[in-house]
């Protein structure tokens, strides 16, 4: 097979539609808009916009607080560790370190730090650094043989 002898699958692609040009093209004039109003205009961005009537985002009640400068922590399970463990992706005899899980694949990014929870079963003797774990977390990998440490500068995050 050479470069030039490539094509897609029929079917795979549809030309675009040229909209506006001439009467013969199905889609001169007005151009699949219709007749005067303000979507057949240039420039308009309706989105929430209800003619006049109060918008749903408007009439629904506002309840509650969102913290501006709220945390937000990727989470892991112990299970998921485990079984990286069990793959090799993550060396259990080294300190597993937030670093080491986002090496490995298990955490895409750190965002505001990583805090583990205590789903699925976990049996490796390990020494976790994380920022943040349940008090059901730090048990399970202690009843392991293994040591959780929590970052001190988010004790108040648990």
């Amino acid at each position: 097979m050479k470069l030039h002898e490539l094509h897609d699958n029929e079917g795979a692609t549809k030309p675009r539609k040229r909209i506006g040009r001439g009467a013969g093209s199905g889609t001169g004039k007005t151009g699949g808009r219709g007749i005067k109003g303000q979507k057949s205009r240039s420039g308009v961005a309706i989105k929430g916009y209800e003619g006049g009537q109060m918008p749903l985002y408007q009439r629904l009640p506002k309840r509650g607080f969102n913290k501006p400068n709220r945390k937000k922590f990727a989470v892991v399970n112990l299970g998921l560790i485990q079984k990286f463990i069990d793959e090799g992706k993550i060396d259990a005899k080294a300190a597993i370190t937030e670093d080491a899980l986002i090496a490995s694949g298990l955490v895409r990014r750190k965002l505001d730090g990583i805090r583990v929870l205590a789903k699925g079963e976990f049996k490796s003797k390990v020494d976790l650094n994380v920022t943040g774990a349940s008090k059901s977390a730090i048990e399970a990998v202690a009843n392991a043989g293994g040591s959780l440490t929590v970052a001190a500068q988010d004790a108040a995050a648990e």
